[in-house]
């Protein structure tokens, strides 16, 4: 891949602002591999130091703001950033900050990384609150899961419905777009859609499992189906889509657009997983 330096006119760069996770299945290495599939350069400043392997987490030193800042000025003299990609953020000092940057970057996709699938806490109480009252507003999405969206919103998310009512009071509470991601919901089992040829069995359509995303853009709410992937959980899949999603922003993509693209490069990198 061309660098930036050499190739300013066509080179998307890409800033990721994400959490290290040593073992390379979440935070700013996987934003890093989804960012160069896309045919994007990236560029990173760490927030916070995890000690974890693929299975535990047993600690973090997080960045001050002072150090946060010291990172990404200098990329921001350099380079031209075409989208921003923003992850964990566990105090509030550094939510803050990023929230006083921000008039310099374009409006970021953002993945509020609040505990990991274990329960370790990855944000703390005040953060949280400066998360929807000063970085929300400034993004150009948020991209909660199912259990983050019931975090932020206080409302219990079962079913489709459920998601697209957590989307709207997001927005209501400042999000410009929420996408919000099914894949923690119960494994819906829907009849096959019309347009595809079910196989039968004693007269009865084979059922198969389908994946929900909801997103709302200003008002405007798009409900993306997709094939269930069985298979082991695949670690970093938020990660790898909300950069997806700001790599093909970087495109000139369209937002929904871009989210579609997002979810079919993830749904390829889970199935190769689960070869």
């Amino acid at each position: 891949m061309p660098s930036p330096a050499t190739d300013a006119n066509t080179t998307r760069v890409v800033l990721t602002i994400a959490g290290f996770d040593p073992s390379g299945g979440a935070g700013i290495i996987a934003d890093v591999r989804a960012l160069m599939a896309l045919g994007c350069w990236p560029v990173a400043a760490i927030t916070s130091l995890t000690f974890q392997n693929s299975e535990t987490l047993s600690g973090s030193i997080h960045q001050t703001a002072e150090s946060l800042r010291a990172q990404i000025l200098p990329l921001v003299e350099e380079f031209r950033i075409a989208a921003v990609k923003i992850g964990m953020l566990p105090t509030r000092d550094l939510v803050l900050e990023i929230a006083r940057l921000l008039p310099e970057l374009p409006a970021p996709v953002v993945d509020p990384v609040l505990h990991t699938s274990s329960g370790y806490e990855l944000m703390e109480p005040t953060a949280r609150e400066a998360w929807l009252t000063e970085l929300m507003p400034l993004a150009r999405l948020v991209t909660p899961n199912i259990p983050e969206a019931e975090a932020l919103t206080g409302m219990p998310i079962k079913n489709e419905s459920d998601m697209r009512a957590a989307a709207a009071k997001l927005r209501e509470t400042g999000a410009r777009a929420v996408l919000v991601k099914g894949g923690h919901l119960p494994v819906a089992r829907t009849a096959c859609p019309p347009a595809t040829r079910p196989v039968r069995t004693g007269g009865m359509p084979v059922l198969q499992s389908e994946a929900i995303d909801v997103l709302d853009d200003d008002g405007t709410v798009t409900v993306f189906r997709g094939e269930w992937i069985d298979g082991p959980p695949v670690r970093g899949t938020g990660c790898m889509l909300s950069s997806a999603i700001a790599a093909s922003l970087a495109a000139g993509m369209t937002l929904r657009e871009s989210v579609s693209a997002a979810k079919r490069f993830v749904a390829d990198v889970m199935r190769s997983a689960n070869v």
